[in-house]
């Protein structure tokens, strides 16, 4: 019998972390002995850079658009450790759905056994999460992938994001899509940070994986083109990064969110917003104490 493949996707708004959480899990998986592919799902492409010392690599999209037949070889590229690198790629500027070269490439993949053929033990997904729709859906609506992780930090637009998402979550649950695994808490860098996620994943009836601090680590190693992982092994932040990844590799059991209404999102934000007005101006002294 052939062994069960965890596929998962880690969804994110732009900017907020995402594939630098990703590449540095993929990393730590690897350094477990597991044996790891992670595929980039973001048009920019840069999901697998860490990964490679700084370099980008021919996606699925653009080598379809130059010969009409490709074998699955060659969109895969070895990366770190032997982590397999793959980018979906997306269209050319202002063509075309941005989603669908996740489409084209799962097929791709699907058609051709890839990952039965190089005996995987983890799938990453780095998937873009400002918008959950079309192609970007896919590794949830097609229950490609089994679990399901946000990243996302305190900020407003962040949580915004992850809200979305954990709707698409709700509305393909019933039809064997992906359910949530849990958030994992970036950029924790104020005190309050950890206080606003943690009232959040209470609200949505979810739970924090775990909690990244932010780290001038992070943006040493992707200065030289790596991850944590490599380039900085005995690092704290290293350590968060492997304690991530020990979690991942142990979760078997996602649920289906609650999201919030966007009347409820928004008063929630308020109330926080006021509290924290009246935290700067010396109103309040300990935290929770006016939420």
């Amino acid at each position: 019998m052939a062994k069960k493949i965890k596929q998962i996707a880690i969804y994110g708004k732009g900017g907020i972390g995402k594939s630098t959480t990703t590449s540095n899990l993929s990393a730590a998986l690897s350094v477990m002995g597991l044996k790891v592919m992670q595929f980039g799902c973001d048009p920019k492409s840069d999901s697998t850079n860490t990964l490679r010392d700084g370099k980008y690599i021919p996606t699925v999209l653009d080598t379809l658009r130059e010969k009409s037949v490709v074998k699955a070889h060659e969109v895969i590229f070895e990366g770190f450790n032997g982590i397999y690198c793959v980018e979906a790629g997306g269209p050319a500027p202002g063509v075309g759905c941005a989603g669908r070269g996740i489409i084209t490439a799962v097929e791709l993949f699907k058609q051709q056994r890839v990952f039965e053929d190089l005996d995987l033990d983890v799938v990453i997904y780095d998937v873009l999460g400002d918008v959950v729709c079309g192609g970007f859906a896919v590794p949830i609506r097609e229950g490609i992938a089994e679990h399901v992780f946000t990243v996302s930090s305190s900020d407003f637009m962040a949580i915004y994001a992850a809200n979305n998402l954990f709707k698409g979550i709700q509305k393909y649950s019933n039809a064997g899509g992906a359910l949530l695994g849990g958030v994992i808490a970036n950029s924790m860098g104020t005190p309050y940070s950890k206080d606003i996620i943690d009232d959040f994943v209470e609200q949505t009836q979810t739970q924090v994986v775990e909690y990244v601090p932010r780290s001038i680590t992070v943006t040493q190693s992707e200065l030289q083109g790596k991850t944590t992982i490599e380039a900085a092994p005995d690092s704290a932040q290293a350590g968060v990064y492997r304690s991530l990844a020990a979690k991942i590799a142990a979760h078997t059991e996602s649920k289906t969110p609650k999201p919030l209404g966007v009347t409820e999102l928004r008063e929630w934000a308020s109330k926080w917003g006021d509290y924290l007005l009246a935290l700067e101006q010396g109103k309040v002294g300990s935290l929770g104490a006016a939420i």
